[in-house]
């Protein structure tokens, strides 16, 4: 069993609704337990700023899938929730993002899967939820508390929590 980090991120819908319904799939289709869910974050777009705000937040997740078959199962579920990775453009709105941060302590790159996620440490919008949940986790050398530490977090703000 591996302990895997998911960053989540939408733009377009019931953005919180989908989250809690991805959680779902993804324990059940990925045969996974939820060992830890982050609070929502309303972040700044990031890359293509002309677009609403986002919603971000991350999971911990223990899985005996591999990370190929996690990325598959990822995707597929991203699709059921309205995502059309071949039209969208990059870093466009979209209804749900479900990216690997981190699988274990594995560390690779393969043409279609890089772990620890390549971006992680420019990113605040994934640091701050990953920071929630696994602040002291060390991720490629780095943890998530210090890596947010040299980054700028303004325009994050934490979403109340659902009933």
């Amino acid at each position: 069993m591996a302990s895997v980090l998911i960053a989540l991120g939408g733009n377009v819908g019931d953005v919180r609704g989908t989250f809690r319904k991805a959680i779902s799939n993804i324990c059940g289709m990925a045969q996974a337990a939820l060992l830890a869910r982050s609070s929502d974050y309303a972040t700044p777009p990031w890359g293509d700023e002309q677009q609403d705000p986002f919603i971000n937040a991350a999971i911990e997740i223990e899985t005996a899938l591999d990370p190929h078959a996690l990325l598959f199962t990822l995707h597929k579920i991203e699709k059921k929730f309205g995502r059309d990775r071949a039209q969208e453009r990059r870093w466009g709105p979209r209804t749900l993002d479900l990216d690997i941060i981190a699988y274990g302590d594995e560390e690779f790159a393969t043409p279609d899967l890089t772990v620890p996620h390549p971006r992680l440490f420019e990113r605040a919008f994934v640091l701050v939820p990953l920071a929630e949940i696994a602040p002291d986790r060390l991720i490629a050398g780095q943890t998530p508390r210090t890596a947010l530490a040299g980054l700028s977090a303004e325009g994050i703000t934490r979403l109340d929590d659902l009933m």
